[in-house]
């Protein structure tokens, strides 16, 4: 083996174990980083989470409709590509309230469907995140 071949490899030998000296510390620092959680996330209580309320009422009594899907449609807005149509579909209980958990805040597409009741849908503006939505719904037209 002469001088220059002797060299080469050397120098190939100490790049390779400089790179993996780089990479292991820079894993250690990203491993280091994720498990120490910071000081003053402990202090703070979590955040409550947006859990919209909507009633569901019938006729002139105004009665609770029960088990009547109600779908909540939003769009999510993304810088980089489309924005994402989310649907959320929940039922109404005995009571006729269906919660709809981390509903967002701005403009969406409430609609209801019960059996024996006309079809509701309207745009709402969802600026409280523990707001409560009252729906009305009306009797179809009767067919002969």
């Amino acid at each position: 083996m002469d001088y220059t071949s002797y060299r080469l490899m050397n120098s190939k030998r100490s790049f390779a174990l400089s790179l993996s000296l780089v990479f292991c510390a820079f894993f250690a620092a990203a491993a280091h980083a994720q498990s120490s959680p910071p000081s003053d996330a402990s202090a703070t209580p979590k955040a409550q989470s947006n859990r919209v309320r909507i009633e569901v009422v019938g006729g002139d009594a105004e009665t609770p409709v029960e088990n009547a899907s109600v779908y909540l449609k939003y769009t999510e807005a993304r810088k980089l590509r489309k924005d994402k149509k989310i649907e959320l579909n929940v039922k109404t209980n005995h009571d006729g309230v269906a919660h709809v958990p981390d509903a967002p805040l701005g403009k969406a597409l409430i609609q209801v469907i019960a059996e024996g009741w006309k079809t509701y849908g309207k745009w709402v503006e969802i600026t409280d995140p523990r707001q409560t939505i009252r729906v009305k719904l009306e009797k179809p037209p009767r067919w002969y």
